[in-house]
């Protein structure tokens, strides 16, 4: 039992909590522990986010594509995390990815009612999801401007930071070169410049058909380096 408190108490939404003050939200609210084999799906992209759902054991993997499913970014995220935070309260309150246990994997569900009262519990909980949530905005306005006026290399790097979560892992971005030159708006030996920067640097690799992420904290750092 104390373990899996442990485990709770390491999860983004929850840190920072003591071991009482979290039994007596257990006890008060609907905590519903799941278990799901390898290859389950755990959500679907489309579902509504009616639960947060914390991965508390195992690994997960989560996809997101494009509607022609030319374009495929996939990583693993494992426990503790949760899947997709930032869209359980908002105008898009739908999983924007598909997640499926890689391993046996433990989920720990909270009813978006429930997540309600919690957070206006006790400050902690209020402050780690506003907390959570401004990280993503004010990564969001580094990325646009370097959409709009940030090198090449920069702009790669928000594309895949964007359309994965803090702690991702075995990151793969799936996407043909011509389809990549077109959002980027960019010749064909710039994109490949570009690429090979970001793979001397340590931060990727490449071929043809897809981009395998080395690091994504290092991908962070070139966003957020001045130029």
């Amino acid at each position: 039992m104390d373990s899996m408190y442990e485990t709770l108490m390491s999860l983004p939404l929850f840190a920072g909590t003591s071991h009482q003050k979290l039994s007596d939200i257990i006890g008060k609210y609907r905590f519903h522990f799941l278990k799901y084999a390898p290859g389950e799906r755990i959500v679907s992209e489309g579902d509504a986010c009616t639960h947060l759902k914390c991965i508390i054991g195992g690994y997960v993997g989560v996809t997101i594509s494009n509607d022609s499913k030319r374009l495929r970014v996939s990583q693993t995220l494992e426990a503790p995390d949760v899947i997709s935070p930032d869209f359980f309260f908002g105008k898009t309150t739908h999983y924007p990815a598909t997640a499926t246990a890689l391993t046996d994997t433990g989920i720990v569900q909270i009813d978006k009612g429930d997540y309600m009262n919690i957070i206006t519990s006790d400050p902690i909980f209020l402050f780690n999801y506003l907390n959570l949530l401004s990280m993503n905005a004010q990564l969001s306005v580094k990325g646009v401007l370097a959409l709009t006026s940030g090198s090449l290399e920069k702009r790669i790097c928000y594309w895949i930071i964007a359309l994965t979560q803090n702690n991702g892992k075995n990151i793969t971005l799936e996407c043909r070169h011509k389809d990549m030159y077109t959002v980027f708006g960019v010749q064909r030996q710039s994109l490949i410049s570009a690429l090979d920067n970001l793979k001397n640097l340590g931060a990727i690799e490449y071929d043809s058909k897809e981009i395998r992420v080395a690091d994504r904290r290092l991908l962070m750092t070139i966003l957020t380096k001045e130029d």
